[in-house]
């Protein structure tokens, strides 16, 4: 198998992981937050990257724009996102976390971080800051 088809799967595997819904599930369990956990994934990318568009969301998480934008509305009911118009594109909606949102994911982040930490407990400090540094390295410059 060719380095790039290993790295292909390489990467499809720890997209899976980190796409899991269970493995989800038992993070927002653990914050003990109450989100339908299709709600999460989106959540989290909106706090990733505020002003994200509804468009860009749903192209980086895999889904149909009505899809996201349905579940976009829903996460508004929940006072959790803040919808504003794009200032470059009338047509386009901002996304921002509300302070309510916000909060959510402050509970959550410790777990998230706890999960990662205790998945590479027995790396040691450089090969986690190699790690880090390689896919920051990798993903600069992909779009």
């Amino acid at each position: 198998m060719d380095w790039t088809d290993r790295l292909h799967r390489s990467l499809i595997t720890v997209a899976d992981l980190v796409n899991r819904h269970d493995v989800d599930a038992r993070i927002i369990a653990a914050a003990g937050v109450k989100l339908d956990r299709a709600l999460f994934p989106l959540l989290a990318r909106i706090a990733m990257s505020p002003d994200i568009n509804v468009a860009e969301l749903a192209n980086v998480v895999g889904r149909d724009h009505s899809t996201v934008s349905r579940q976009i509305v829903r996460l508004e009911q929940l006072e959790l996102v803040i919808r504003t118009v794009d200032p470059d594109d009338s047509r386009a909606r901002r996304l921002t976390l509300s302070e309510q949102g916000k909060a959510m994911m402050a509970r959550i982040e410790p777990i998230r971080r706890q999960w990662i930490q205790d998945h590479f407990r027995d790396w040691n400090k450089s090969d986690r800051d190699r790690l880090v540094q390689l896919l920051q390295e990798m993903v600069r410059g992909i779009g």
